[in-house]
């Protein structure tokens, strides 16, 4: 009786799905599909956060599936190939194209190396394709080589007539010249399997060079999501044409003397500006504003350009702090006037006052600022804004990027009871939710801030948006990015002037927000995790954002492992703070791994030497049994798709829905 009642309810969308399954065989068969993919072992997650453009360890990382790949290929020869064979197979695995080049400059009998080197390989393929459907498999193969991979991966090797069909299938690859795709595709493929969905917590921009080859490579990505970082919502804002996080990015593209996104990547003209900064502070030694340099570009500025870059650093500023105070000024409900800070100097007495203490300033060369408007950009000032916001509103690939971000993200997501966010959730003092004003007169806290803030940051590109809520989104970008209670910052304060001009160190300090006090309080995480309906017995928060200080005995495990922290300092400057290079987190069907990654030195040496990144991996939590699909949200997904087809054979077996034969 029920079910009739049930059937009824549902007609108009069951009669939907039975066009997509027309008759009992056909759903029936689903049916059966889908509860085989239950029964799968889950898929593996790669969670990465603050990657910060380092391309190099980024792109080394998911080829070798944070160490998988490596431990695969000693799980099946490690008793038949010595260590440095092993090392040899698995940077072919991760850089196909070099690696052949070098072999085949090496190699005497290049046949034969083929003919051992595809059987490895498809020993390889077959395991880390274990764990999926061949459904699955076969749309991840090339179209070219689909069914020879096909006819290779699932033919038993114990029968003589199939091992020596194989043989005759790879000799055939190697007479007719396609060995090196064949290896190139299959390495790929392995690549590709062995991360069934990649997490990325925020901030691919700032600090290192390639943001922009990271972003080239995700764009191509088969299944990947990022949750937006500072960084991120700094180069959004800068690509939707706010002024103040335009200048913030070139401020610290400057700083760590990396422009190779901005001009190489980007094709930004910084042209205007090296003028500018040429005419006005060629007598400055800018000391406070010599860049930043690490290991990969200590010797690859000349002392000319290093003054140069100096000077553009310091010009840049000054035109971010007038940028900045002017959206202060448009928006005082976000209580941010305080951050106007030459408009607190004394320029006659070369102080400025702060929280009612005057302090002496290191450095009072201000040719631009005019004392008695002091806020205000000079007509030369105005023009060199208006070439950058062009230059950056124009960057066809910029703006591809962005949008990119744009479709593949947000503020937080919720994957297999796992809250991830790049930095913090805004609390009060007790743990409790803070409410927080996004728009004037509207207030909102936990899961609908984070929310509400998405939709803020995506109308700011949409061309349907009135324009007054346009331009205060745009005007946003740059809250989000340094404002008190916003959740990708969360501090008392950004000290951007006070680093630059003051020498009190009491002046530098940033609070961090209530959150980071309270992440270690299970009570204050599990009241988060409730907060945003995350449910689970092994539920948790993973984020970023905050350096783990490993070297100062800091663990990334907090709240009783409820929360983890992957930030590990990708990015250089960070290795010294904190004596690693970064956290994959890995959670696959027996439970999570984190690992810890120690500095990387270049593709070139894994090609050339076959040098890895070095791993250390801490089981944080094992599973009472082995994951299987219909443990995770996907198999959610599936047990209710199951349901609704059965309904579909109830319908079409008491008459309710006629079969499409």
């Amino acid at each position: 009786m029920n079910e009739t009642h049930e059937i009824e309810k549902d007609m108009h969308y069951l009669q939907l799905l039975a066009t997509t399954f027309p008759t009992i065989a056909d759903a029936a068969t689903e049916i059966i599909n889908l509860s085989a993919i239950l029964n799968l072992p889950k898929g593996t997650e790669h969670f990465l956060a603050d990657i910060h453009g380092e391309h190099e360890a980024f792109l080394h990382i998911i080829k070798n599936a944070s160490g998988n790949i490596k431990r695969k290929v000693t799980e099946l020869f490690g008793n038949t190939l010595r260590e440095s064979e092993i090392k040899e197979l698995c940077t072919l695995i991760y850089y196909p194209e070099q690696k052949l080049q070098l072999v085949k400059a090496q190699e005497n009998d290049i046949d034969d190396w083929y003919h051992i080197t595809m059987h490895q390989l498809v020993r390889v393929l077959r395991e880390v394709s274990s764990k999926y459907t061949r459904s699955k498999v076969s749309k991840a193969l090339p179209k070219e080589f689909s069914y020879i991979l096909r006819e290779l991966l699932y033919e038993h090797h114990s029968d003589a007539a199939k091992v020596a069909y194989v043989n005759v299938i790879i000799d055939t690859i190697i007479t007719t010249g396609r060995a090196d795709d064949f290896i190139i595709a299959t390495a790929k493929v392995i690549q590709r399997l062995s991360i069934d969905q990649l997490h990325i917590l925020g901030d691919v921009y700032d600090r290192g060079p390639g943001a922009h080859i990271i972003m080239d490579y995700l764009s191509q990505y088969h299944s990947w999501d990022i949750q937006w970082g500072n960084h991120d919502i700094l180069w959004m804002g800068a690509s939707a044409g706010n002024d103040a996080c335009i200048c913030n990015v070139i401020r610290l593209s400057l700083r760590y003397a990396n422009l190779t996104t901005l001009e190489d990547g980007y094709g930004i003209n910084l042209m205007p500006l090296a003028a500018y900064a040429m005419e006005n502070y060629s007598d400055d030694p800018c000391e406070a504003f010599r860049p930043i340099l690490n290991s990969e570009n200590s010797n690859r500025f000349d002392e000319k350009t290093l003054r140069l870059m100096a000077m553009m650093h310091k010009a840049i500023a000054i035109l971010q702090f007038k940028a900045e105070a002017q959206i202060f000024q448009r928006n005082p409900q976000w209580q941010m006037l305080d951050r106007c800070q030459l408009g607190d100097i004394d320029y006659a007495k070369g102080t400025i006052t702060l929280d009612g203490k005057e302090y002496q300033l290191t450095d009072t060369h201000f040719p631009s600022v005019d004392p008695a408007n002091p806020l205000a950009f000079t007509e030369e000032e105005k023009t060199i804004m208006k070439r950058l916001h062009h230059s950056f509103r124009v960057s066809e690939k910029l703006q591809r990027h962005i949008s990119t971000i744009l479709s593949h993200g947000c503020m937080y997501a919720i994957f297999n009871s796992n809250l991830l966010f790049h930095a913090s959730v805004p609390l009060n003092e007790d743990g409790s939710l803070k409410e927080v004003e996004i728009r004037p007169g509207k207030k909102f806290a936990g899961k609908e801030l984070l929310h509400q803030t998405g939709l803020l940051i995506r109308s700011a590109f949409q061309n349907d948006t009135p324009k007054e809520e346009k331009q205060y989104a745009k005007d946003y970008f740059l809250y989000l990015w340094c404002g008190k209670n916003s959740p990708l910052f969360d501090k008392s304060k950004m000290a951007t002037f006070e680093r630059y001009f003051i020498r009190e160190k009491e002046t530098h300090v940033e609070e961090k927000g209530n959150f980071f006090r309270l992440r270690n309080d299970e009570k204050a995480v599990d009241g988060i995790m409730d907060a945003f309906g995350v449910t689970g017995e092994n539920r948790h928060i993973i984020n970023g954002h905050v350096p783990v200080h490993v070297a100062k005995g800091e663990s990334p495990i907090k709240a009783g492992g409820k929360l983890m922290v992957i930030d590990g300092g990708f990015a250089e400057p960070y290795h010294k703070e904190t004596g690693i290079a970064g956290y994959t987190l890995v959670y696959h069907s027996r439970g999570f791994e984190l690992v810890q990654h120690e500095p990387f030195t270049s593709s070139k040496d894994a090609v050339e030497q076959g040098t890895d990144i070095k791993s250390t991996k801490q089981i944080v939590e094992t599973a009472g049994h082995r994951m299987l699909v219909a443990d995770t949200d996907r198999g959610r997904e599936l047990k209710q798709q199951i349901d609704d087809l059965t309904r579909l054979l109830y319908a079409y077996r008491h008459g309710y829905i006629k079969e499409k034969k």
